[in-house]
């Protein structure tokens, strides 16, 4: 069982009810950390909270659309706590999608492109795969070398400036990503065993 978040009692947590598949198995890892998170599209809500996830599986023309829909495009982008984004919700803190040609949220300055199919070569990625630090981040805390996590996904944003930790299929691209107050996981942590777990307690942490 993974180790509770020392500090859930004291840290309001909100999951932005956008749509995504994986609101419910995200929440769920959370509660084995023991902290609760508050599902909501509420814009007051999301702004009073401490720590904000942007989960998602999908497309990311429709992930757009619904926050577009509930007002909380400008909202997510004035944001000052951290928030992390997850799978599709960590493509949409980008400045576009090639999926759908869609422009995002601008937050981390990348296009998401898709995985170019080859011999040998699945897509969509899916499956586990190590991720390799790429620089020192508190996101990473606790992590082995050989430390493997979950992914699902077609799309994928290039490193940069903004990688944390990389993975690689076909090519090398953002597995964790950091910029000022924004953060994101490729990976599923909810479905990624205790790494998962370690990642969604650092985040907390933060």
């Amino acid at each position: 069982m993974a180790a509770a978040f020392s500090g859930a009692d004291a840290v309001s947590i909100v999951l932005v009810d956008a749509g995504g598949t994986n609101i419910g198995s995200v929440r769920y890892a959370l509660q084995r950390l023991g902290a609760d998170a508050m599902l909501t599209a509420d814009a007051a809500a999301i702004r009073a909270a401490d720590k904000v996830i942007l989960p998602g599986v999908g497309a990311a023309a429709p992930g757009m659309t619904r926050l577009r829909e509930l007002g909380l495009v400008d909202l997510i982008r004035d944001l000052r706590q951290p928030v992390l984004g997850v799978c599709l919700g960590m493509q949409l803190l980008c400045t576009h999608s090639e999926e759908g040609d869609t422009p995002c949220l601008g937050l981390i300055p990348a296009t998401a492109r898709r995985f170019a199919e080859a011999d040998g070569l699945r897509v969509p990625h899916m499956g586990w795969n190590r991720l390799d630090v790429a620089r020192p981040h508190p996101l990473l805390a606790g992590l082995q070398a050989d430390d493997q996590a979950y992914f699902v996904h077609s799309y994928a944003v290039p490193c940069g400036d903004w990688t944390v930790a990389s993975s690689e299929h076909g090519r090398r691209f953002s597995a964790v990503v950091a910029r000022d107050n924004y953060f994101g996981m490729q990976c599923h942590p909810e479905r990624s065993a205790a790494v998962g777990a370690t990642l969604l307690r650092n985040f907390l942490s933060l």
